[in-house]
């Protein structure tokens, strides 16, 4: 690892922070220390920091707001590549052209002030749109598939395309991107509508005043833990159940929303993983459905 990062030094590949705190860097606020995390100035920098990683024999892994990660207590050794250089959100029409690191709130917001419609859904997703096309995130039935017109990306062999709305292969909550892991997100054009100020503002802010109504945002958590099976509630499953306010150390299943769980005190990585564990087999116990997790489990192994 030191030579590596001698040549990345040497290269000025971009910023490099040693030695961190996960908990810096995700939703739920815990995680163990992670060795190095690398900030390339732009695509060809990005495209030279893979080049040694490969020459180093080393693993990496893209890390965008953390909305969506449980890192383990542990060590994580592999590289981290954080893409907040990739900021870009450019208007263009009723497009706009946003990188992989743009806050996915901030252009929804930026829409709003335009007159341009379709990224309401957006607005209380607190995560970059690298991270939001690779999840296809969602809300208020509809997600990013609805609005992307198309992606860049860099390929596991370092070329950069691309790719369609239909090449990207957008479903519920999944996208080429979890299929090809070796592909990272650069850059997307978002497609929108015209519409009304005002009707855009209401509705971001009923949903807004909804979500500060049934949703524990006051404590650091990663948004919704479970996929809803079809047809159902996983939220409600829960609750009916009796998990409610059920407590692991600091993790604690939401007193305000089944469906979230929330680190209430100081919680560990440990506390919340095997609290969704516990839920998600009395779960399957109950009603003979093993409910998907949404978040990815990091460094568990």
């Amino acid at each position: 690892m030191k030579a590596f990062l001698k040549e990345v030094e040497k290269k000025e590949i971009g910023k490099i922070v040693r030695d961190v705190f996960l908990s810096k860097y995700t939703a739920y606020k815990v995680g163990g220390i992670a060795t190095v995390i690398i900030y390339p100035k732009n695509q060809e920098k990005l495209v030279a920091l893979c080049k040694l990683i490969r020459k180093y024999h080393l693993k990496y892994k893209i890390l965008g707001f953390g909305s969506n990660l449980l890192f383990s207590d542990k060590r994580y050794k592999d590289v981290l590549i954080k893409l907040d250089e990739f900021n870009k959100i450019e208007f263009v029409g009723n497009k706009v052209i946003c990188g992989a690191g743009a806050s996915l709130m901030k252009v929804s917001k930026e829409a709003a002030k335009r007159s341009l419609t379709g990224l309401e859904f957006a607005a209380g997703i607190p995560g970059s749109i690298g991270g939001a096309i690779y999840m296809n995130a969602g809300a208020y039935k509809s997600d990013m598939g609805y609005i992307v017109q198309s992606v860049t990306v860099l390929t596991d062999d370092l070329r950069i395309i691309t790719l369609t709305n239909q090449e990207m292969d957008f479903h519920y909550r999944s996208s080429l991107l979890q299929r090809e892991k070796g592909f990272i997100c650069l850059e997307a054009v978002l497609k929108l509508v015209k519409g009304d100020r005002k009707e855009i503002e209401n509705v971001l802010r009923e949903r807004k005043e909804r979500r500060l109504a049934s949703q524990p945002l006051e404590y650091p958590s990663a948004g919704s833990v479970f996929r809803n099976p079809e047809g159902m509630f996983a939220g409600k499953m829960i609750e009916d159940i009796g998990l409610k306010g059920l407590t692991k150390g600091g993790a604690q299943v939401s007193e305000k929303h089944a469906n979230f769980i929330i680190n209430k005190n100081e919680a560990s990585a440990k506390d919340i993983h095997d609290l969704i564990l516990f839920v998600q087999e009395a779960v399957e116990e109950h009603y003979h459905i093993k409910l998907k997790v949404e978040q990815e489990f990091v460094n568990w192994e």
